[in-house]
């Protein structure tokens, strides 16, 4: 993990800039504006985060009856530990079926597992069917966003993958080339031996997976191919249908500000005797990966995420350096958890600092889940565990010594503002600061008056 090496790359890619101040614009705005539709907003995220809380305290309970009905309905349940489990059980269902080609819905799950490396490895060819993962597949890139995976793309390099892959005539208009697409797409709908989705949720009440896209494409690669695999984590179970209205209520407003998605796709089973449409199998595999360790821990409240995005789509860090500086699937602040958790605090020491703690990720998060309070408690753990550097250390304990004793507090603070008044100089500017000049590299500081707040409060008292 180089998050601050990798950022300062991305602060310098004038393609990425361009693409995330685009947006930004659109995911902001577009959220302010669906959310003021709806007079009770407050009150159901506060009824969202309680349901999502009632999930993971029986956890076990709610996955055992969605297994119950899941199976009572034709489908086959798998228990995956960890992510090298998860791919050997799909590698599995593809080879005992002689699968040779699969297509995938949008999935970061899958992403998180690299199932596709696992399967291309298997000789099974993999399509990603979302429009923003096709165009990443093509360009061998991860995604840089959970909702807009290509987010960081411009239109002139999609093109341009266009017509590398695809052989035909370059293209500038965007319906033009989204048709392009999925005309290429098509034939592989048709022909896939196995369709591979996530789920959004998972109902323990009718043992229902759901998928919601804006294209369709789940649909597709749910229906047509004989098999049909789902593979998503063991914190998506919710108890019911009417549960699934709720959570449906904020999870598109909270990601691309719509009041609804454009299809919404609940698989139950495979097809009947009777019907033509529909899956011969259905395979769903439910992965844990480490998430049963949060279950009881102080980081418990981040398994309430419905993966919306709005909280990378509303952080100052994510907005400026975008999803790839944080190194793995999940970016923003989500990621800043996540990743840490996963993955190992020790690989991923940056991504808890990197957040300005302005807060902004846990007003706009629809389930409420205390974002800065679960990157403070990572900071503490590696503080604890020595993760920082001595000098980082060293300078905590200082200010922890001063602030404990606030006599001399106050001494030091009005021997700092003098210090800093004075190598503020006549401009009255800070041009660099010993020992965290990271700050003035980029910027210059004003200089303060040369007193503390204390002593110019009280002289405001006074007057």
């Amino acid at each position: 993990m180089f998050f601050k090496q990798t950022a300062s790359v991305k602060l310098n890619d004038a393609v990425l800039q361009k693409a995330l101040k685009n947006a930004k614009g659109k995911f902001v705005d577009g959220r302010a504006a669906s959310v003021a539709t709806i007079d009770n907003w407050e009150a159901i995220r506060t009824h969202a985060a309680a349901l999502r809380d009632r999930v993971i305290d029986s956890l076990d309970a709610y996955l055992i009856e969605f297994e119950q009905k899941a199976v009572s309905r034709g489908a086959v349940v798998h228990w995956a530990e960890t992510a090298d489990e998860a791919n050997a059980i799909i590698v599995k269902i593809a080879r005992d079926n002689s699968v040779k080609t699969v297509t995938k819905s949008k999935s970061m799950v899958s992403e998180e597992v690299a199932l596709n490396d696992a399967l291309e490895a298997a000789g099974v060819t993999v399509l990603e069917t979302d429009l923003g993962e096709y165009i990443l597949q093509l360009a061998k890139e991860p995604p840089s966003h959970i909702v807009a995976p290509a987010v960081h793309k411009s239109k002139e390099q999609v093109a341009q993958l266009f017509v590398d892959h695809h052989h035909t005539p370059r293209l500038t208009d965007i319906a033009a080339m989204t048709r392009e697409a999925r005309e290429v797409l098509r034939s592989h709908f048709l022909a896939a031996d196995m369709g591979i989705s996530g789920a959004n949720f998972v109902i323990a009440e009718t043992g229902t997976t759901l998928t919601v896209t804006n294209e369709g494409n789940a649909d597709m690669v749910t229906t047509i191919p004989r098999i049909h695999c789902v593979i998503t984590g063991i914190e998506k179970v919710i108890p019911t249908l009417d549960d699934f209205a709720t959570l449906m209520r904020l999870l598109p407003r909270s990601a691309i500000g719509q009041s609804i998605t454009n299809y919404l796709t609940l698989t139950t089973g495979i097809k009947a005797a009777d019907e033509q449409e529909g899956p011969e199998q259905m395979h769903i595999v439910l992965v844990d990966a480490g998430r049963t360790k949060l279950v009881g821990s102080e980081m418990s409240e981040m398994l309430r995420c419905i993966r919306c995005g709005a909280c990378m789509n509303h952080c100052p860090v994510y907005q400026n350096v975008g999803g790839h500086a944080y190194g793995w699937v999940y970016p923003g602040p989500m990621g800043s958890v996540l990743t840490p958790v996963y993955k190992g605090i020790e690989d991923a020491g940056d991504l808890p600092n990197a957040s300005t703690f302005c807060g902004e990720c846990q007003v706009v998060c629809p389930v409420k889940i205390p974002l800065p309070d679960l990157m403070r408690k990572l900071r503490e753990q590696q503080f604890d565990m020595k993760l920082r550097p001595a000098s980082e250390r060293w300078a905590i304990k200082v200010w922890g010594f001063f602030v404990s004793r606030p006599a001399l507090y106050a001494l030091a603070a009005r021997i700092g503002a003098r210090f800093a008044a004075w190598i503020g100089g006549r401009d009255r500017l800070i041009h660099t600061l010993p020992g965290i000049d990271g700050w003035t590299s980029g910027r210059d500081m004003p200089a303060p008056e040369g007193k503390t707040f204390r002593e110019l409060y009280a002289a405001r008292q006074i007057k």
